[in-house]
């Protein structure tokens, strides 16, 4: 266990001592974000990255163990594991080093290499190392002549057999190869036959004559060309120039030392090389490349719905939701400022298929709801009929006395909640379509609270989110949910059970048993209450009281990121300065004022407490709790619109960055499709990854680079802004 915890500690250049503890407390079940908020003293104050870290590389470590326990009992089972083998197995770092050496024993379809040493053929495959001329192997294969094999071709034919299969299992030989493979081969595609019937729009013509270095190959390329193969569009294939191949074979002719008859020898080699090695080790390529891109698909992923979900609450908004639609109208929800629905309706406001007088009901229409209802905000769907919506409200706005704004909302996923058993438990008696205008409402006015209802996957802030590895996906997105929840801390009184099962210590049964107890108690009034909620015990509680937060409680204290294993800390803090809990709820800036005085390093010294904990305690009684959130920009708000036919080349304005890729970002400035800003126009310096000065969410300036009236697209530029 120790070498483990040392190899771990090795490569991510931390202390044993904070790797040995944080495996300690993962193991006894804790979650790494309250072991990153809440056991700083004993992981060395190691943040939520590094602790997932730590738990990605343990558990491949473990697995990776296990592994070589398998095989080599699996070899010794076979009689045939030695001191030497089962050194080099335990010696191994890697997954793919174990597969390589367990690679000849393995059980497999019985080969022509292996019907040869079935028939006796296996010294005269010896002799071959020892040959000095043709005619001498020739003389020695005639004592092999038997019923079943019946030639001296045939005899040497099958013992090349078994020298090409040796050849190609050994391990050393492939990982060589494989490297040089990585370092220096080319990707290929080519259109198949099926292309023209079945790329009808040409989506993968840029990949129809393609070719690339692998070492240089973008991730986003090869998940495109994965996908363009997968759906019989394309022919995928690694290959290697000529100097590369020539090093490549005396890899191989290293096998052996009679270089008298290297020819022959070749013929070996290139067979053992053409047949087994190259496409096996090319699919073990193509997966390392695929696993690669994939693991950074999924982190472009995970960034974007960190971003989208910390996006700032519209707070104390009246919201009139719409989800826009030609035929069957535009559904219509209004949701007051606390979230709750108040009413739903259907207006008819497109121009080009509805009658004048329609058009002049849903007019009146919007003006009374606004009026009535004290509509703030007015929250428009990006999907079908978005635009001539957006059209229509900026038009009807101009004629309205209060001063009210609209918004264009990422309806992705709004479906799939509507239809979903969650959105049937909230509004068991409305229409799906009205399910996902209250969706389109509420996401401005709390994206967390809303967006968690949905599977991340829907959400649209990806690309290639359905072509990689699902369960690895889940699990990442899963982890960005937790660490997003976690660290804006929830209202317990408040909290939907979607949201509350992304909380520590918290799982889906116990969420849904927290809101039956809210349901049939009343409003928690303290933390302690958790522990009557079944399915909550000591464990439980202590992983999630302090992400949960109770504001109006009993004790003060609920209301901020304070564990509750450490109200004594904050009450001795409190009672050293000279403050009650009484004053201290009555009088918080008074008594803010009294702890700026306060030393809490020579505090903890005295009391023999940890450092960050006292830290952690003194900052939460001295300000407000914060939500991340609320430092973050406020979403881009619109009274009028913006159509193509408008835009110049040079013209400057503002958008919403909506997805962040590797070559670039796709930009709202207002128009039906999303501008591109391409990678190479984020700035006048060389920028390699987006992610790096661009989030989902931001708002930025840009500039209008060009204007493709056709296709309906625009491209865009800050560089000299």
């Amino acid at each position: 266990m120790n070498n483990l915890f040392e190899a771990v500690a090795k490569e991510l250049k931390l202390k044993l001592t904070q790797v040995e503890n944080t495996v300690k407390l993962l193991d006894e079940g804790a979650t790494v974000p309250f072991i990153s908020r809440y056991r700083k003293e004993v992981t060395g104050n190691l943040d939520e990255n590094q602790i997932g870290d730590i738990l990605k590389t343990v558990t491949y470590l473990r697995n990776l163990e296990k592994r070589k326990e398998e095989v080599i009992a699996l070899i010794e089972e076979q009689g045939k594991l030695t001191e030497e083998l089962k050194l080099s197995i335990e010696k191994a770092e890697k997954l793919q080093e174990v597969e390589d050496l367990y690679l000849p024993y393995k059980k497999r379809r019985k080969t022509k290499a292996d019907i040869a040493i079935e028939k006796g053929l296996e010294p005269l495959a010896q002799y071959i190392y020892l040959m000095k001329s043709y005619d001498d192997l020739a003389k020695k294969a005639n004592e092999f002549i038997t019923e079943e094999v019946e030639t001296i071709e045939e005899a040497i034919e099958g013992a090349k057999l078994i020298i090409a299969q040796g050849i190609s299992e050994k391990a050393e030989y492939r990982e060589k190869l494989r490297e040089l493979l990585l370092k220096n081969g080319i990707i290929v595609s080519k259109n198949t036959k099926k292309a023209e019937e079945l790329d009808t729009k040409k989506v993968y013509s840029d990949y129809y004559e393609y070719s690339e270095p692998i070492k240089t190959i973008p991730s986003h390329r090869v998940l495109a060309v994965n996908r363009g193969e997968k759906e019989e569009i394309l022919s995928v294939s690694l290959k290697v120039e000529d100097n590369v191949r020539e090093r490549m074979d005396s890899i191989l002719l290293s096998e052996f030392s009679n270089k008298e008859v290297l020819e022959f020898l070749k013929t070996i080699t290139t067979d053992a090389f053409d047949r087994l090695i190259f496409p096996s080790i090319e699919r073990e390529v193509r997966n390392v490349l695929t696993e690669k891109s994939e693991a950074e698909a999924i982190a472009v992923f995970k960034e974007n719905l960190k971003n989208l979900l910390l996006q700032p609450p519209l707070k104390e908004k009246n919201i009139l939701g719409l989800d826009p639609g030609y035929r069957t109208g535009c559904k219509v929800a209004i949701v007051d400022k606390n979230g709750f629905y108040v009413t739903n309706d259907v207006f008819y406001l497109v121009e080009e298929m509805n009658t004048p007088k329609q058009l002049e009901t849903s007019k009146n229409k919007i003006l009374k709801y606004i009026k009535d209802y004290d509509i703030d905000i007015i929250a428009i769907g990006n999907g079908t009929a978005s635009r001539e919506t957006e059209s229509f409200v900026a038009n009807t706005l101009k004629e309205c006395n209060k001063d009210v704004k609209y918004i264009i909302v990422n309806e992705a996923g709004a479906s799939v909640y509507s239809a979903s058993k969650l959105a049937n438990e909230e509004f068991p008696d409305l229409d799906v379509t009205v399910r996902g205008a209250i969706s389109i409402g509420r996401r401005i006015q709390d994206p967390l609270g809303e967006l968690v209802k949905i599977d991340p996957k829907s959400i649209g802030v990806g690309m290639y989110q359905h072509d990689v590895d699902q369960k690895e996906l889940d699990s990442s997105l899963d982890e960005v949910i937790a660490s997003v929840v976690n660290s804006v801390g929830i209202n317990v009184n408040t909290a939907s059970w979607a949201l509350l099962e992304h909380v520590s210590g918290v799982k889906k049964n116990t969420a849904k048993s927290i809101i039956e107890y809210r349901r049939e108690n009343g409003n928690f009034k303290n933390r302690k209450q958790l522990l009557k909620v079944k399915g909550i015990g000591a464990k439980a509680y202590e992983q999630m009281a302090g992400f949960l937060i109770i504001e109006d409680g009993e004790n003060i204290f609920d209301n901020t990121i304070i564990h509750p294993e450490s109200y004594n800390i904050a009450e001795e803090i409190l009672s050293v300065v000279g403050i009650t809990m009484e004053e201290y709820r009555t009088n918080l800036n008074e008594s803010r004022e009294k702890l700026k005085k306060f030393n809490y390093n020579k505090f903890a010294d005295e009391k023999g407490y940890g450092k960050e904990t006292v830290k952690d305690v003194y900052e939460a009684l001295i300000r407000d709790r914060r939500d991340p959130r609320d430092e973050l920009e406020k979403p881009l708000l619109k009274s009028d619109i913006l159509k193509i036919d408008n835009l110049k080349e040079g013209m400057e304005l503002e958008g919403t960055v909506r997805n962040v890729v590797k070559f670039g970002a796709f930009v709202d400035i207002g128009l039906k499709n999303d501008a591109l800003l391409h990678i190479s126009e984020i700035s006048d310096k060389y920028i390699d990854d987006p992610s790096k000065v661009l989030s989902v969410g931001q708002i930025i300036k840009v500039k209008i680079k060009d204007v493709d009236l056709k296709r309906e697209r625009v491209g865009l530029t800050k560089k000299g802004m």
